[in-house]
C-alpha cells in the first residue's frame, strides 16, 4: 500500500486536508493525515491540489493511417502531461475509419507499448454501416459519432436523416449514445471567396444557423427514436435554447464545448493563421460569454479538447489560406490550465473544473462507476498541480506530434507537477522523458 496526501485534496465537492490510501491500482480509503497506516509508503504533496485525473472524450489520434498527423504514443504522452488519464479516440481521421468491427481490431493492434494513459474508442455512423453497429457494441463500444455535414475526410461521409433513421433505433435498443457533429450546410453551393486570409469571411461562411438547424433536427430524431444524443463541440450559443427546451421535455440530449470556444474569440483571431481554424468556428465574445452561462446553468454538460491535429503544411500557414487549411485546434496538453485561467476570471472554482472535465465526461462513456472522482473503490487516477503558478505555452514544451497551437505564447495559470494512473506516476514535471514503460490500458 501507499499513501499520498495534501492540504488540498478534492473530495465530495470540496478541497480538504486528507490522505489517499492506494492499493491494487484503486483507492482503498481516504483518511485524515494522522490516520495513515504505518505500513504505507507516504508522499506528502504539501499544499498542491490533488484532483481526479481528467477525462477527455474527444480526441483525434489518427492512428493508423495518418500518423504523420498524430499517433497514440505522442497523443497519450501529451495527455499525461496535461493531467488527463483517460482519452476516447474519435473514429476519424485514421485509416481505416472506425466504422466496422474489423477497423476496431486494426486500431487496437496499434496500441501495444503506446498507451501512456487509458484509451477507449468511439465508433462511427456513416451511410450503410448500420449492420456493423451491433458487432462494435458487442466489442464494448457504446458511443458512435456521426457528421451531419462533410467531415473533410472522404472515408467518413455525412449521415443524412435516412442514415440516422436506420442507425438510431439500433443504438437506442442497446443504450448506446450517438455523438453528432451538428452543422447543416444551408447554402448548398460553393462560397464566393473574396479574401482567403479573412477570418471574418470564413466565420460568416459557417453561420450560427447551420448549428441551430442541425441541433433542432437531431433533437427531433432523438425524441422519435428515444436515442441518447450528445452534441459535440458546441460553438453557437444560439442553440442553447433548443437544448434547454429538450431538457424540459425529457429528451436525452447532452452537449459539450471546448477550450477554444471558451477562451478565444473572433475579435482577436489574426487573419490568415490556420492554427485558429476549426469547424464549427470560433465566434465572438458575446457568444463566448453565453457558452459560459450555458455551462454554469447546466445546459452544456462538460468541456473536452477536440484535439484535431495535422501537419504544419495542411494548415497553409505560409499561404495564409484559411479556406484550404485543415480545420482543427491542437490543445490536448493545455486544457486544464486554459480552463482554470478562464475560471479565475469568472470567479469559478475547482469544483466546476472537476465537474466539467472529470465527472461529467466519465458519464458519457459509462466510466462514472470507476473514474472521474476521488472516491473509495475508484481507480487511483490523479492530477497533482499548483493552481497559483503561471507558465507560458511554448512550442518547445509541446509533446503531441506536430508542435503548433493557437495558444503559443499564451500565459496561463496552473502547472501540473505529476499525473498518476492506477496509483503509478506516469508524468513528472521534473522528468519529462517518459523513459518508463507505458501502463495505459484499452478500456
Amino acid at each position: 500500500m501507499r499513501a499520498i496526501s495534501s492540504k488540498r485534496v478534492f473530495v465530495n465537492g470540496h478541497l480538504i486536508e486528507a490522505a489517499i490510501i492506494i492499493k491494487n491500482e484503486t483507492i482503498k480509503d481516504i483518511v485524515d493525515c494522522d490516520k495513515i497506516p504505518a505500513n504505507c509508503q507516504h508522499t506528502n504533496y504539501g499544499d498542491l491540489v490533488i484532483m481526479p485525473g481528467l477525462i477527455d472524450t474527444h480526441v483525434h489520434i489518427n492512428e493508423p493511417g495518418r500518423t504523420d498527423w498524430e499517433g497514440f504514443n505522442t497523443a497519450t504522452q501529451a495527455a499525461a502531461a496535461g493531467g488527463i488519464t483517460t482519452v476516447i479516440d474519435m473514429p476519424l481521421n485514421c485509416i481505416p475509419v472506425t466504422t466496422t468491427l474489423e477497423a476496431v481490431n486494426v486500431k487496437k493492434a496499434c496500441l501495444e507499448n503506446q498507451m501512456w494513459v487509458d484509451i477507449g474508442f468511439h465508433g462511427g455512423v456513416i451511410p450503410d454501416n448500420e449492420n456493423e453497429l451491433i458487432d462494435m457494441m458487442n466489442a464494448g463500444i457504446n458511443s458512435f459519432k456521426a457528421f451531419m455535414i462533410d467531415s473533410g475526410i472522404d472515408e467518413f461521409p455525412a449521415s443524412d436523416v435516412a442514415t440516422l433513421n436506420k442507425a438510431m433505433p439500433i443504438l437506442a435498443a442497446n443504450n448506446a449514445t450517438l455523438l453528432v457533429h451538428a452543422e447543416l450546410d444551408l447554402n448548398n453551393q460553393e462560397p464566393d471567396i473574396k479574401d482567403k486570409k479573412s477570418y471574418q469571411e470564413f466565420l460568416e461562411s459557417r453561420p450560427d444557423s447551420w448549428e441551430y438547424e442541425a441541433i433542432k433536427q437531431i433533437i427531433e430524431l432523438s425524441q422519435k427514436h428515444n436515442c441518447k444524443v450528445h452534441i459535440v463541440h458546441l460553438s453557437s450559443a444560439k442553440a442553447l435554447e433548443l437544448i434547454q427546451s429538450a431538457h424540459r421535455k425529457g429528451i436525452k440530449v447532452t452537449s459539450e464545448t471546448c477550450p477554444h470556444y471558451l477562451t478565444l474569440s473572433s475579435e482577436t483571431i489574426p487573419d490568415g493563421d490556420g492554427r485558429f481554424k476549426c469547424c464549427p468556428p470560433i465566434r465572438d465574445n458575446n457568444n463566448q460569454n453565453s457558452l459560459w452561462e450555458g455551462l454554469e446553468n447546466g445546459t452544456i454538460d462538460f468541456i473536452v479538447s477536440d484535439h484535431s491535429p495535422c501537419t504544419p503544411a495542411l494548415k497553409k500557414l505560409e499561404q495564409e489560406n484559411l479556406w484550404e487549411a485543415w480545420g482543427g485546434i491542437s490543445s490536448l496538453q493545455f486544457g486544464l490550465s486554459l480552463i482554470w485561467t478562464a475560471l479565475q476570471k469568472r470567479n469559478l472554482g475547482i469544483d466546476q473544473l472537476v465537474k466539467w472535465m472529470c465527472e461529467r465526461p466519465a458519464h458519457l462513456v459509462n466510466l462514472n462507476h470507476c473514474k472521474g472522482k476521488i472516491k473509495k473503490g475508484y481507480q487511483a487516477d490523479f492530477v497533482i498541480w499548483n493552481p497559483e503558478t503561471k507558465h507560458t505555452i511554448n512550442k518547445e514544451d509541446i509533446l503531441y506530434k506536430n508542435k503548433m497551437s493557437a495558444y503559443e505564447q499564451h500565459t496561463v495559470l496552473g502547472v501540473i507537477e505529476q499525473t498518476y494512473l492506477r496509483g503509478e506516476i506516469i508524468f513528472d514535471q521534473n522528468n519529462k522523458n517518459f523513459t518508463h514503460k507505458p501502463i495505459g490500458k484499452y478500456i
